[in-house]
C-alpha cells in the first residue's frame, strides 16, 4: 500500500461514515439490520443470502432518493452455491454501478455498514497495548510492561468481562493473571512470557489460537469488503492488538509442543520402544499465513535399528540447514522454526 493510497482510503472511510450518519435514524437502523445479514454471510459458509435496500436514502445533504419495492429485494446464491461470498460482493458492486443514484448510494451504505458491523460489533474491544519487535521482525509481538499504577481494574484478583459466544460480548467474568493482562485480549492468552501453560490443556491453548485466527479472519473479511476500513482507527487498533498476540501465542504453543516431543522421545527411549523407527512432526507458527504448520522429518528409518540420541541431534542439524535456505518462509518464521530445531538438537546432544 503506497503512501498516497493511505490518505485516500482514510478520506473514503470518513466520507462513507459521514454519509451513513447523515441518514435518518430509521434508515440507519434498517441498514444496520441488513448489514448483519450480509456480514453473517461473509464470515460463515452459506449458499444463499437475501438482503433488502431501504425504501429511501439521503444521496446528498438535503437530497432524498426513493427506491421502488421491486428494486429493493436482492437474492444471491442458491442451493448449488458452495460459498456465497464472491457472488455477494459482486452483487453489491453491480448495485453500486447502478444508473439509479439512490440504489448506488444504498449499496455503498450497505457495504460500509456491514464492514463497520464486523469491525466494531462482532469483535471484542480488547485492551490498549504496546508491543515491541523481536530483533528485525516486521510485526511487533512482545508486550511491553504497563507502567500504569495498579487500580481496581488491573488488580490480579479482579475479573475482566469475557465473551460468552464466539468472541462476541457476553457476561461471563473471568480473572486473568498479570501475564495475560499484558495482551490485547487476556481471555485468549494460554502462555506467559516464560512459555508456562496458563490454561488446563494444550487443546484449550489450541482453541485460543483458533479464536484469535477467527478474529483476524473477520478483520480480513471486513477489509476485503471495504478496503477503506483501513482508514478506521478502530480497525487499526484491533489489527495491531490481535496480530501481536496471535503470533506471540502461536509461537509459544509451537515451543510448548516441541518440549512435549522432547519429553516423549526421552521417555520412550528409556522404555526402549524407539528401535523400530522414528519420525518427528515439529510444529511452528507461520507469521505470514498466521497459522500453525508442521515440519516433518525422519530420525530413524523403519526397521530394527537401535535408538541413539545422537540420531535426533544429527537429523535436527540437517533440517536446520534446509530451513536456513528456505526462502518461502519469512525471516522471522525461519528464525522461529530454527529455534525449535535447535532446541531439539540441544536436548539430544551427547
Amino acid at each position: 500500500m503506497t503512501n498516497n493510497t493511505v490518505p485516500y482510503l482514510t478520506q473514503e472511510y470518513e466520507y462513507q461514515k459521514t454519509l451513513f450518519e447523515s441518514q435518518p435514524a430509521i434508515v440507519q437502523r434498517f441498514l444496520e439490520g441488513q448489514a448483519q445479514v450480509i456480514a453473517n454471510a461473509l464470515i460463515s459458509k452459506t449458499s444463499q443470502v437475501r438482503f433488502t435496500l431501504p425504501d429511501r436514502v439521503v444521496t446528498q445533504i438535503g437530497q432524498d432518493g426513493v427506491i421502488s419495492e421491486a428494486q429493493r429485494q436482492n437474492v444471491v446464491g442458491g442451493f448449488l452455491q458452495r460459498d456465497v461470498r464472491e457472488v455477494l460482493t459482486h452483487r453489491l458492486s453491480e448495485l453500486e454501478r447502478s444508473a439509479d443514484h439512490a440504489i448506488a448510494v444504498s449499496a455503498g451504505l450497505l457495504r460500509y455498514a456491514a464492514a463497520a458491523h464486523m469491525v466494531h460489533n462482532l469483535l471484542p474491544a480488547g485492551r490498549t497495548v504496546m508491543y515491541r519487535s523481536d530483533d528485525d521482525e516486521q510485526i511487533p509481538t512482545i508486550p511491553m510492561e504497563d507502567d500504569t499504577p495498579a487500580s481496581a481494574i488491573t488488580q490480579a484478583s479482579d475479573a475482566i468481562v469475557e465473551d460468552g459466544n464466539n468472541g462476541n460480548r457476553g457476561d461471563l467474568q473471568t480473572p486473568f493473571v498479570p501475564a495475560a493482562r499484558k495482551f490485547f485480549l487476556p481471555q485468549w492468552v494460554a502462555f506467559d512470557d516464560q512459555g508456562k501453560l496458563l490454561v488446563g490443556s494444550v487443546k484449550e491453548a489450541e482453541a485460543h489460537v483458533q479464536s484469535m485466527q477467527n478474529y483476524v479472519m473477520i478483520l480480513h473479511r471486513a477489509m476485503s469488503l471495504a478496503p477503506y476500513m483501513s482508514g478506521s482507527e478502530e480497525y487499526q487498533r484491533k489489527r495491531y492488538g490481535i496480530l501481536g498476540q496471535l503470533i506471540n501465542q502461536g509461537r509459544a504453543l509451537a515451543t510448548f509442543k516441541t518440549e512435549e516431543i522432547i519429553r516423549e522421545i526421552k521417555a520412550r527411549a528409556e522404555k526402549q520402544t524407539l528401535n523400530r523407527g522414528l519420525g518427528i512432526t515439529l510444529s511452528y507458527f507461520d507469521d505470514q499465513d498466521l497459522e500453525m504448520k508442521a515440519s516433518k522429518f525422519e530420525i530413524i528409518p523403519a526397521g530394527r535399528i537401535m535408538f541413539v540420541p545422537a540420531f535426533v541431534a544429527r537429523a535436527s542439524q540437517g533440517e536446520q540447514a534446509k530451513v536456513a535456505q528456505d526462502t518461502r518462509l519469512s525471516s522471522s518464521t525461519r528464525k522461529h522454526l530454527l529455534a525449535q530445531l535447535k532446541a531439539l538438537e540441544t536436548a539430544f546432544l551427547s
